[in-house]
Parts: structure tokens; C-alpha cells; sequence
């Protein structure tokens, strides 16, 4: 029919330029290769096996010569086709050879119009879009004169009837090639639209890759804050607590040294010895805040296993560790942070609650992890708190700082008598 070119897409000129496609439009597009590569074989035999059975006795030297030549005609195209592009100078040869070839022997014997129809079929594929209309409209002829008896008309009658077909046929090349131009401009559309949204996908990827990369450089700067904020923190601690308690000691000693009596010596070295021994132990205090040395030989659920571990066996309560959820390597700062955060958690629970248990789950959720920490002991009114105590105190503000130094938070749920719960959540940075 004169629409079939619309659903008939060119060959491409080699396989390796043939954008890719689904199964069922190779379905397709190989049974349309198998009619073009066969067809015009099937519809030589059927046209001469029809004229040779009706009309054997009717020029039968011209047609045989024209029937050889036909004949030759496919056998060259036959072995032609597959090296040479579509609407190139052989495809075109080859169409107005075969179309010629197809008028004359439907001029002798009108049967051969069913080899004449493969005009309309393989049109955009053998012709420029320039030509293709004309093809058509020879094709029409040719079909035309055989619908109307033959050619020539033999009578005003047949005459008027091979008009009058000839104008539906063109009607129909008309009307079918305008649907197969709506047809390729749609997919023109769609294929433009396709390659926007891979465009914008694309775009989107480099977007998400420029946004972990800012991310990561937000976590640099963080850690970079934070470790400021650490030093302002050990600064207030030295001079709040080490600071003075050596001033202590110098003053003792020296009272040691300025009295003659033994025993209040005595008491003013107590004394220093017990101001070292504070000392001492801010110190340590200080120091063990710095960095987590779990974390240089473990991954993080080592790390808070055995902090929960130790913690156990020093208070002598029953304390449980639970993973959930697929194990990912974490970036530094986000693992201290965690690890920080379950310390402080179970030491203000030793200190505070007076529980008897206490759990900790860490959870990997996709794109969040996060700590809780829980215990059964006497709770009490968050609301009731006091504000936070300059910068010797850590406890829940101090969490909560730490958390959200990477973009996280830190929400504590205790009822007094119902125990308490402190849950982190941070975002996910993989180890880069």
C-alpha cells in the first residue's frame, strides 16, 4: 500500500551505527529486511506464474526477454545491497531499473502489477525524499493501468476508468506520504526527546558528583572547625583545671618550704600530691577527647563493640551491641563523631541512670546511619535540664554540637522512671 514506507525504516549503513533497539522493533525490522531482501523473487514467480496460466499466448518473446532481465535485475541487487548505503546512486539505479522493467511487463501482461507494488513498499528506502514522491506516482500508473484492464486503454471507457484510478492512487501516495512524514517527524520528536533526557541525566550525575564532592569538602571544613573548637575547648579545660591546680601545687610546696612545722608540712604536701593527682587525671581527660584511638586499628562497629564491651565490664551492667543493615566504610570524621557520641552516651548512663541494662544499635540506612543508645534506668525531664555550663561540661549539648558539626542531630526521649533513649543520625560519607 502507498503508507507502508512510513513503517519501514532505512537500513542503517553498517551495524555498528545502528542505534540500539528493543526486541520486538528488531522483530520487525528483520521481517521487513526478509520481505525486501525476498519479496521481489516471490512477486517475479507469482507474476509470471499467473500471466504464463491466464495469458501464455500474449508476446510471449518481449515478455521473456523483459522476464530475464528482471531477473538479472535481482540477482545483481541481490548481491549489491549489502555494500552500498541506502538512497545511494546504486539503490536508485536499481529502482528505476526494476520500475521501468515492472511498467513494460504490465504493459504486456497486467498480472505483473503484484511485482509493480514493491514501488510503494521500498520507496524511502532506494530514493531520496525528493524523489520518493515520484517514484510513487509511476507506481501509480503502472498499477492504474493494470486495475483498468491494461495499457493502453482500449476504449474512451477504459480510458476514463485508468484516470479515475490513477487519481486514486495519487490520492492515496497523497495521503500516505503526508501520515509517513507525521510518522518520522514524530519520531525525529521523540528521538530528540530521548537524547534531552540523557542529556539531562547526564547533567544531573555531574551534579550529584560535584554535590558529594561538596560535601566531603563541607566534612573537611567541619572537621577543620571542630578541631578549632577543640582547641578552644582544651585551652578553657588547661586553664580552668590544670592551670590552677599547678598554681595549687607551686603554692603549697612553697608554703612547705616557708613553715619549720613538720606537721603542717606534712598536710601542705597531701594537699599537692592530691592537686597533682586532679591534675593528672584532667589531663588524661583531655587528652583521651582528642581523637579516638579505637578507631586506628577498627572500623567503627569494632570500635563502639568493644567501647560497649569495656563499659560493661567496668560498671558490672548488662549492655548488648547490635549492627543492622549493610557494614560501609565511613569517613573519618562521621566515625568519631559516632564514636564520641556512644561514649558519652553510656558514661552519663553509668554516672546518672542507675540502670541494670543497656543497649546500642548502630543502623546503616542508605543514605543515614544512626546510634541509639538505650537503658532502662530512672530517666528524667529533658525540659527540666539545666542550660549548658560553660565550656567545662560536654553531656547532651555536647553531643548534640558534635552531630551537628557533620549535618546531623541528636534527639534524647526519657520519661523519669522509664529510662532513656539518645538516638544520632548523621549522614552517610563514605571513606574517600
Amino acid at each position: 500500500m502507498p503508507g507502508t514506507p512510513a513503517s519501514t525504516p532505512a537500513p542503517a549503513t553498517t551495524p555498528e551505527t545502528a542505534p540500539a533497539a528493543t526486541p520486538a522493533s528488531v522483530s520487525v525490522e528483520e521481517r521487513w529486511e526478509q520481505f525486501h531482501r525476498w519479496g521481489p523473487y516471490a512477486t517475479l514467480a507469482l507474476s509470471t506464474a499467473i500471466s504464463v496460466t491466464v495469458d501464455r499466448h500474449r508476446a510471449p518473446v518481449p515478455s521473456a526477454v523483459l522476464l530475464l532481465a528482471a531477473i538479472a535485475l535481482q540477482l545483481w541487487w541481490h548481491r549489491t545491497r549489502g555494500r552500498v548505503p541506502a538512497r545511494s546512486g546504486p539503490a536508485r539505479l536499481y529502482y528505476a531499473a526494476r520500475t521501468t522493467l515492472a511498467f513494460a511487463l504490465t504493459w504486456l501482461h497486467p498480472f505483473y502489477s503484484i511485482y509493480a507494488i514493491l514501488g510503494y513498499f521500498d520507496v524511502d528506502r532506494l530514493l531520496p525524499r525528493r524523489y520518493a514522491r515520484a517514484g510513487m506516482f509511476v507506481t501509480a500508473v503502472t498499477m492504474a493501468g493494470s486495475q483498468s484492464g491494461g495499457l493502453p486503454p482500449a476504449s474512451s471507457l477504459h480510458a476514463f476508468v485508468f484516470g479515475a484510478l490513477f487519481l486514486l492512487h495519487c490520492s492515496l501516495v497523497f495521503i500516505f506520504g503526508n501520515l509517513a512524514a507525521r510518522e518520522a517527524e514524530n519520531v525525529r520528536e521523540k528521538a530528540a526527546t530521548i537524547t534531552a533526557l540523557e542529556s539531562a541525566n547526564a547533567r544531573l550525575e555531574q551534579a550529584l558528583a560535584e554535590n558529594a564532592g561538596l560535601h566531603a569538602q563541607l566534612l573537611v571544613q567541619a572537621r577543620e572547625a571542630g578541631v578549632a573548637d577543640e582547641r578552644r575547648r582544651l585551652a578553657a579545660e588547661i586553664h580552668d583545671t590544670i592551670a590552677q591546680g599547678l598554681t595549687g601545687i607551686i603554692a603549697q610546696l612553697q608554703a612547705v618550704t616557708a613553715t619549720p612545722d613538720q606537721a603542717l608540712a606534712q598536710k601542705h604536701l597531701e594537699r599537692a600530691a592530691a592537686l597533682a593527682r586532679h591534675s593528672l587525671g584532667e589531663a588524661r581527660r583531655s587528652v583521651q577527647n582528642l581523637g579516638p584511638a579505637e578507631l586506628e586499628h577498627h572500623a567503627l562497629p569494632e570500635a563502639i563493640g568493644k567501647t560497649v564491651t569495656a563499659w560493661s565490664e567496668r560498671t558490672g551492667l548488662r549492655a548488648r551491641f547490635t549492627v543492622t543493615g549493610t557494614e560501609e566504610p565511613l569517613h573519618d570524621e562521621v566515625a568519631a563523631t559516632l564514636l564520641r557520641i556512644a561514649q558519652e552516651a553510656l558514661a552519663n548512663t553509668a554516672r546518672h541512670a542507675r540502670a541494670t541494662r543497656a543497649g546500642v544499635t548502630l543502623s546503616y540506612m542508605g543514605d543515614e546511619i544512626s546510634l541509639d543508645i538505650r537503658d532502662d534506668g530512672r530517666g528524667f525531664d529533658p525540659l527540666a535540664l539545666p542550660p549548658r555550663s560553660g565550656t567545662g561540661g560536654f553531656g547532651l549539648d555536647g553531643m548534640r554540637a558534635r552531630a551537628e558539626r557533620i549535618a546531623g542531630t541528636v534527639t534524647v526521649e526519657s520519661e523519669e522512671g522509664q529510662g532513656t533513649a539518645v538516638s544520632a543520625r548523621v549522614p552517610l560519607v563514605r571513606h574517600v
